[in-house]
């Protein structure tokens, strides 16, 4: 994702080519946040007014311009999932990465659904690169669940729902940061071993993987896109 970012933003642009990518990765992450990840491009480049021929020619494809315009979000956490392996408290790392994370659903209200579109299935790199993360995930709940500290019955699943639980907050309340907070602290409480009291229901089968979820708050499976 950092790669496609800098290659789209090269420090050899002209001022006038710098200026237009600006404006199209600033219209990007708004039109998406008004009309999700799959609005048409035709929108993004009204918005950031240039032509679409020159939207495509920066960016031939959907996926390539999700990336970039949500490159530093991205980045963002990719680094906490790597602090969070590396901190040797491994329920202080789970606890920063889903605060992270949620911060970013707070902040930028087209990011939930291009953190997924982000490792497009048909592209095998970035299946790949799915994987590693959920592997990198599922390490680092298993080290939280070791050391006793999150409950032995949560489930890969948990996460996203309550990623998807959070992004349904703040498309309702999107100025509210008080409840985003709240709501936050209330779920890494629950995912505490000492919360544990009885069982649950069976876990759902919703996973990072198959997370259907649409920047403006819709439940709906994103098509693969070559």
């Amino acid at each position: 994702m950092v790669q496609e970012s800098s290659r789209n933003a090269g420090p050899g642009l002209r001022a006038d080519a710098r200026r237009n990518l600006d404006r199209i990765l600033v219209a990007a992450r708004a039109v998406f946040a008004e009309h999700g990840i799959d609005a048409p491009m035709a929108t993004v480049a009204r918005r950031a007014g240039v032509g679409v021929a020159t939207l495509y020619r920066r960016f031939p494809t959907r996926d390539a311009l999700v990336r970039a315009a949500f490159a530093q979000q991205m980045g963002t956490c990719a680094r906490a999932l790597t602090e969070a392996l590396a901190d040797p408290d491994p329920w202080q790392g789970f606890q920063r990465l889903v605060e992270t994370v949620c911060e970013l659903q707070r902040e930028e209200q087209g990011f939930p659904a291009a953190f997924v579109a982000a490792f497009p299935h048909s592209m095998m790199e970035h299946a790949q690169a799915r994987g590693r993360v959920e592997r990198d995930l599922m390490i680092l709940v298993r080290r939280a669940q070791a050391a006793g500290a999150l409950r032995a019955d949560f489930h890969p699943s948990d996460l996203a729902v309550a990623l998807l639980a959070h992004c349904g907050l703040v498309t309702a309340l999107p100025h509210d940061s008080a409840a985003s907070r709240r709501l936050v602290a209330y779920l890494l409480q629950s995912f505490r071993a000492e919360a544990a009291h009885g069982a649950l229901p069976p876990p759902s089968a919703l996973s990072l993987r198959s997370f259907p979820l649409a920047a403006d708050g819709s439940r709906r499976q994103r098509p693969s896109r070559v």
